[in-house]
């Protein structure tokens, strides 16, 4: 059967948005602003930039190099960058990872887009505050709606994915991405104008430096590198459609200020507002699902149609994130039965879909009616959430970051970080770069793998 040609991004622009789309995700909108506030504001953001220059962006650098490099998806390159080695399996390893991660990743998606309905209808607890704190718990507990809500979200990341890339992936990310970020800055406007904001600010800001410690440090180490969504293969599979003439280096920049940028602008749309309500700042599904339409229903009271427009922007934000993140994870599968079995990209992503809502209908119960069931002490989705999180996705980072490292030919590294000699700036910072990937980033790895256990 003929290889179809492979398809590109249409520029160092849309393949920026679309990786900025992949690494943007709920975590920076629910974990990042408390750790921010936790581990000492302002010094915590330096030490995450700090991690995020050292740390992912030459993991990020890596991953591309193989795209790049190969072509292919995540089996494919290894395959042509390493022929008759074991490191294919590794790319098996990324396929494996991505299929548990976006079957439960599209369960938390699901909620975003229920929590959409619900405030488009005005039934999320506008002008009621009380019953708002009740809606999240009665919907995940129900044995229905999570499911239905499950296989809604899963769809629409399968029908952006069968488009490809550009009518696609690409499409989606260089409208999405933007208007994203346009959503959260409104957000942010509205959240620190409220009576009180002031305090919700200086909990991201001010500088306690007594509050950073070595755990701070952890955590700016562990959030920079989950945020840009390493070690699963999505950056690989994108920058297997990136064109030579682009920088990888830049790309990776780029992505991280991206990321962090919108981690920030959440920070200051959600933190600001929880000061305001009076409540004690918090992180996870409980901040977004309920302190959040808590604090927006209060809102609806006094003024019910600025607490309509308020909510529906924010969980119009929160899906965006979410598909956005979505997309990229299952294009990793979807890229490996495309290239090894030569299926028709639509049913490649029919069988995914099929594969991955299977996984995702007991995810999606273990709140309601499975949630008695555990498997090692764990729920399911709390045993795919955990599995992918603490050990798949380590592996598969520390296998990138040493195939580049310690397989490839320096000279061939050399050849993609500098295009051929062409980037000067790349020249330049190349010897640093390549000494952070053979000797810092496997430790740092293994670091944040001893601390998530």
């Amino acid at each position: 059967m003929p290889v179809a040609k492979r398809e590109s991004f249409g520029s160092s622009f849309t393949f920026i948005m679309a990786m900025a789309g992949s690494a943007i995700g709920l975590g920076n909108i629910w974990r990042f602003p408390y750790m921010v506030g936790e581990h000492g504001g302002a010094a915590f953001i330096v030490a995450y930039i700090v991690c995020g220059l050292c740390i992912a962006v030459p993991c990020f650098v890596c991953e591309a190099i193989i795209g790049r490099r190969a072509r292919s998806g995540v089996y494919g390159a290894f395959q042509k960058l390493a022929p008759g080695t074991g490191w294919k399996y590794m790319g098996l390893l990324s396929v494996l990872t991505c299929f548990v991660l976006v079957s439960y990743y599209c369960v938390v998606g699901g909620w975003s887009i229920d929590f959409l309905v619900r405030a488009l209808m005005g039934k999320l607890g506008q002008g009621r505050p009380d019953e708002a704190l009740t809606v999240f718990g009665n919907m995940v507990s129900s044995p229905v709606e999570p499911i239905v809500m499950h296989l809604c979200f899963l769809g629409a990341t399968c029908v952006i994915v069968s488009f490809g890339i550009k009518r696609g992936i690409e499409l989606f990310s260089k409208i999405t991405t933007p208007m994203l970020f346009f959503l959260m800055v409104a957000m942010v406007i509205f959240s620190v104008s409220l009576p009180g904001a002031g305090e919700g600010v200086r909990y991201l800001v001010k500088p306690d430096f007594s509050k950073l410690g070595g755990d701070g440090w952890a955590c700016a180490l562990g959030q920079a590198f989950y945020s840009m969504s390493l070690g699963v293969g999505t950056v690989l599979i994108y920058s297997s459609f990136m064109k030579k003439k682009d920088s990888i280096l830049g790309s990776g920049f780029w992505t991280a200020f991206s990321d962090t940028a919108f981690a920030l602008i959440a920070g200051f749309a959600i933190m600001p507002a929880v000061f305001a309500a009076g409540i004690e700042p918090g992180a996870g599904p409980s901040l977004v699902y309920e302190t959040l339409p808590y604090i927006f229903a209060k809102m609806g009271v006094e003024a019910p149609l600025l607490g309509f427009i308020i909510t529906a922007i924010f969980f119009l934000a929160i899906l965006m994130a979410a598909l956005s993140s979505s997309i990229s994870i299952l294009d990793v599968c979807v890229e490996h039965l495309c290239e090894q079995y030569h299926i028709r990209r639509r049913y490649s992503v029919l069988v995914f879909f099929l594969l991955a809502a299977a996984l995702g209908v007991p995810c999606a119960l273990s709140f309601g009616s499975l949630g008695s069931f555990k498997i090692l002490g764990k729920t399911v989705f709390d045993l795919c959430d955990y599995t992918c999180s603490n050990i798949l996705m380590m592996v598969g980072a520390l296998a990138f970051t040493l195939f580049v490292g310690w397989k490839m030919k320096k000279q061939d590294v050399m050849d993609e970080i500098t295009n051929g000699g062409t980037l000067k700036f790349s020249a330049r910072v190349f010897n640093i770069i390549y000494f952070l990937i053979r000797w810092v980033i496997p430790l740092a790895i293994v670091f944040i793998f001893i601390e998530s256990l």
